[in-house]
C-alpha cells in the first residue's frame, strides 16, 4: 500500500523474537512513543492521539496509528521516527508499525470547498485563521482589522484570539468586560464594534501573566472554539499566536479551517519563519489564501518612503510560495494610536485612509475568494 494513499502501511523489522520479554507494556511504549514529534510541530504523535494501539505478544511488538494527511511525507517521517525509536528498546523483539492513513475530513474536492459543511462550530460558516511564523509582525491587528472590514460588508463576524500567552484582542477593540455563562454553560463572547470577541484577555487582569503548559493550552483553545456562544456568523477570525506549535495544530485538528492569511515583515528573519507558516498549513491541507506585507514602508510628511524592513520581500515571497499578495500595510502613526485605543483603523471610512482602505481590499478579495455560505 503507497503512502498517502488511505490504507495500512506495513513495513516489519526487528529484533530477534526469542529475546523478546512479555514485560514490554502498551503504557511503556507509548511513553517512548512521546519522542516521535509530528512532522513540522513540536508536539508528539501520542499527546496528539495518533497512536491507536500497542499490544506485544509472542515477541512482536505491534504499534498502530491513524493519521489523517494527503502528504505522504507524514506518515513515511513518523514510520521512520517510530521504528528509531522502538528498534532501540530492549526485549521488544520483532517490531511492526502500522500506519492508518485516511482523507482529512472534508478533504476531497481540495481548495475552499474541501472544508464545505464541515465546521464543527454550530453556526459558524466560514472559519479564517491569520498566522505568522514570526511574532512582532503585526499578525493581531491585521486580524483585527480584517475582521472589522469585513463586517463593514455587512457580514456578520468574530473575533477568536488564540494566542493564549499574548492575548491582545481585549486591548484593540477597547473591552475589559468579563465574559459570562448562559444556560447551557457556555460562554457569552464579549460584543465591541459589531463584533463577537474571544480573548483570554477578558479573563485576566491586566499583568496577570498565563502560564500553563501545552496540554492544558490545547484545553483552552479547544474550549474557545466550541465552548463559545458564537451563535449565527458568516466569518470567524482566528488570531493565532506565533510560530507552528501545539496551538496551530490543535486547531486544525479541531475545526474545519477554511484558509489561511499569512502576515510578514519585508526583511528575510521574518520570511524565513512565514515560510514555516505556510509549509505547516500545506502538511494539514489548509489552503493559504494569501499574504500581507506589513510595515511594508514608512512615509514622511513630505511624501518620501523609507524601507525601514527592506523593500519587496512580501512581494517576491508571495510569487515564488504562488499565493496572491493580498496587501502591503505601511508603518502608520494612526493605525498604532488607534490600536492602542480600542477604535481599529478600519472603522474609519475607506476613503478617508489608506490604510482602511487596504484592509477593506483584502476583505473585499477574501469575501469573493471565500463567500459566506
Amino acid at each position: 500500500m503507497l503512502p498517502g494513499v488511505p490504507g495500512i502501511l506495513r513495513v516489519d523489522r526487528g529484533l530477534d523474537p526469542a529475546i523478546a520479554s512479555a514485560a514490554v507494556s502498551p503504557e511503556f511504549i507509548k511513553e517512548a512513543l512521546r519522542n516521535v514529534r509530528y512532522p513540522g510541530f513540536s508536539r508528539d504523535i501520542v499527546s496528539f492521539g495518533l497512536v491507536k494501539g500497542v499490544t506485544h505478544e509472542n515477541g512482536v511488538l505491534r504499534v498502530h496509528i491513524e493519521v489523517a494527511t494527503k502528504d505522504p511525507k507524514v506518515p513515511e517521517q513518523i514510520f521512520k521516527d517510530c521504528h528509531a525509536i522502538l528498534d532501540a528498546l530492549p526485549d521488544v523483539g520483532t517490531v511492526k508499525v502500522e500506519i492508518e492513513v485516511k482523507e482529512p475530513q472534508g478533504a476531497q474536492g481540495g481548495g475552499s470547498e474541501a472544508v464545505q459543511g464541515k465546521s464543527s462550530i454550530p453556526g459558524v460558516k466560514r472559519i479564517i485563521a491569520v498566522a505568522s511564523g514570526k511574532g512582532g509582525v503585526g499578525k493581531s491587528t491585521v486580524a483585527g482589522n480584517l475582521a472589522v472590514a469585513l463586517a463593514r460588508t455587512g457580514a456578520k463576524v468574530g473575533v477568536c484570539d488564540c494566542d493564549l500567552y499574548g492575548p491582545s484582542v481585549a486591548q484593540m477593540f477597547g473591552s475589559h468586560e468579563k465574559p459570562m455563562a448562559n444556560e447551557k454553560d457556555e460562554i457569552i463572547p464579549i460584543e465591541a464594534h459589531g463584533l463577537k470577541l474571544m480573548s483570554m484577555g477578558f479573563l485576566l487582569e491586566d499583568r496577570s501573566p498565563v502560564i500553563v503548559r501545552g496540554p492544558m493550552a490545547t484545553r483552552y483553545t479547544q474550549q474557545f472554539l466550541r465552548q463559545v456562544a458564537w451563535g449565527d456568523l458568516d466569518y470567524l477570525i482566528l488570531d493565532l499566536p506565533p510560530g507552528t506549535g501545539d496551538i496551530q495544530l490543535t486547531i486544525v485538528q479541531t475545526v474545519a479551517v477554511d484558509g489561511a492569511v499569512i502576515v510578514t515583515t519585508p526583511q528575510e528573519m521574518a520570511l524565513i519563519d512565514a515560510r514555516k507558516a505556510v509549509s505547516m498549513f500545506a502538511k494539514v491541507n489548509v489552503p493559504i489564501l494569501g499574504l500581507v506585507e506589513n510595515m511594508a514602508w514608512f512615509e514622511c510628511d513630505h511624501g518620501q518612503r523609507y524601507y525601514l524592513f527592506g523593500e519587496g520581500g512580501g512581494v517576491r515571497e508571495a510569487q515564488e510560495l504562488g499565493v496572491p499578495l493580498l496587501a502591503q500595510i505601511p508603518i502608520d502613526a494612526q493605525t498604532r494610536e488607534r490600536g492602542d485605543a480600542g477604535t481599529p483603523v478600519a472603522l474609519i471610512p475607506a476613503a478617508e485612509h489608506p490604510v482602511s482602505a487596504a484592509f477593506h481590499q483584502i476583505a473585499a478579495n477574501l469575501r469573493e475568494r471565500v463567500p459566506a455560505r
